[in-house]
């Protein structure tokens, strides 16, 4: 029999490492991880989801220029208390007020996907989850500042550590949240005919 074509290699456009375990938890480790390096400011009058949309279409744009012949995944995850866009946390006053604005409310996770394949082509998927929080004790957020999980994190929160015990509510996709949709990207990824790998020996 003919050996099956060689698979042509996935770039993930991300230094997220909570993105590169959740392609290897379906079956799509990429080949290579190289960061777009964009300047991911919001535009005037920019929506989240709107955000959310462009900057995984741009990450993947920047990379696949310098990867042809590769598939390429841009992804981008937008944190919202309504119209307003959380960034990530970087210095703890910064997670204190995220975590301050979304206590005992509802918000929204936007998750935007893009991939493009050898020929060129871009596909894409917006993704909206809905989370909500119990409000929060000053003892329970002062823990959850100590502990650092918090930094680099959108919104100031990570729902896959400790912070999964002030969720009660979640509203569509999970992983959404953690970095990136799941099913979603399979579709995506499955639709350009890059089926995933099996897994390898135990």
């Amino acid at each position: 029999m003919a050996s099956p074509p060689p698979r042509l290699p996935l770039v993930l456009a991300s230094a997220s490492p909570r993105r590169r375990a959740l392609l290897e938890q379906i079956g799509y480790a990429p080949d290579a991880v190289e960061p777009a390096a964009l300047d991911e400011a919001v535009l005037p009058g920019e929506r989240p989801e709107a955000h959310a949309a462009r900057l995984a279409q741009a990450k993947a744009e920047a990379v696949a220029a310098r990867h042809p012949g590769a598939f390429v995944l841009g992804a981008d995850t937008v944190v919202a208390c309504g119209r307003r866009i959380l960034d990530k946390a970087e210095t703890e006053e910064r997670a204190r007020r995220c975590l301050s604005l979304l206590s005992g409310r509802r918000h929204r996770v936007y998750g935007g996907v893009t991939v493009i394949d050898p020929a060129g082509r871009a596909v894409s998927r917006l993704v909206r989850t809905a989370v909500a929080f119990k409000r929060l004790s000053e003892d329970e957020m002062a823990a959850y500042l100590a502990s650092g999980e918090w930094r680099g994190k959108a919104g100031g929160y990570a729902i896959q550590g400790r912070a999964a015990a002030f969720v009660r509510f979640v509203g569509g996709s999970y992983s959404n949240v953690v970095g990136l949709p799941l099913h979603e990207t399979y579709r995506l990824l499955i639709g350009l005919a890059l089926p995933p790998r099996p897994p390898g020996p135990m």
